[in-house]
């Protein structure tokens, strides 16, 4: 099967809420069904370096390391050999127009746009990360201090469910959507000892998300991520 992307993923920071079902049922692709965590349906809020991009093994030139803000919710689809767990993204942002619409035009996703920055410091036991995106006259902000340490996911946790997806789903309209595969080890996660997140919701993501601006994530977490590749098939379901 061909790959379309490789890149690394590094320093994955997500805010994780608890969000009604009903919230997130205009979004559902066709074909799947929400995964819930102990019972509640999560959307999180990423942050993450989108590093060394390659389309069918080519780098991408002056364009292949950026920031990604993405607002996504776990999904699951029946199947012959069990269930497939995967994320549906409801927007992805990134700073450059040619690699959003190269994003739009070949996935049918829905990337934007806009300014984004980022700051990362690596200390001796710890590190910060921090993201901000500017949409608007607005500046939101990701930022988290974390122990540099890496330690396994705990089997069965929060984060385990937050980071093991590995398909994606995209919705064409309401009785088209497409399966695609993504290929990453199991990542490492590193304790969080402090975190700040900053976002405007109804601005970023629309009314349906306005109440995430004035409460807390259940939980934040941050990941080291890894190389990432993206299968080029897409498969209509």
């Amino acid at each position: 099967m061909k790959t379309f992307l490789t890149a690394k993923w590094e320093n994955l920071i997500m805010a994780n809420y608890v969000v009604e079902p009903q919230v997130l049922k205009p979004f559902l692709p066709k074909g799947v069904e929400l995964d819930l965590h102990e019972g509640e349906a999560f959307v999180s809020l990423v942050g993450f370096m989108f590093n060394r991009s390659r389309i069918f093994n080519v780098p991408i030139p002056l364009l292949g390391t950026f920031e990604e803000i993405n607002l996504r919710f776990y999904v699951k689809r029946k199947t012959a050999d069990g269930y497939r767990r995967g994320v549906v993204f409801i927007n992805e942002t990134v700073p450059y127009k040619p690699v959003a619409w190269l994003a739009n035009k070949l996935y049918k996703e829905h990337y934007i746009a806009i300014p984004t920055q980022h700051n990362i410091v690596i200390g001796s036991d710890e590190k910060l990360v921090q993201y901000n995106w500017k949409m608007g006259q607005t500046w939101n902000k990701m930022a988290v201090k974390a122990s540099k340490m890496q330690r396994e996911m705990s089997r069965g946790s929060l984060e385990e469910f937050i980071f093991e997806h590995y398909y994606g789903y995209t919705r064409i309209d309401a009785n088209r959507s497409q399966e695609y595969r993504i290929h990453h080890p199991r990542w490492k996660v590193n304790d969080v000892l402090e975190a700040n997140i900053q976002c405007n919701f109804a601005e970023m993501y629309g009314a349906a998300f306005a109440q995430l601006s004035s409460e807390n994530p259940k939980s934040v977490i941050i990941a080291e991520g890894s190389a990432i590749s993206v299968d080029w098939n897409r498969k209509p379901i």
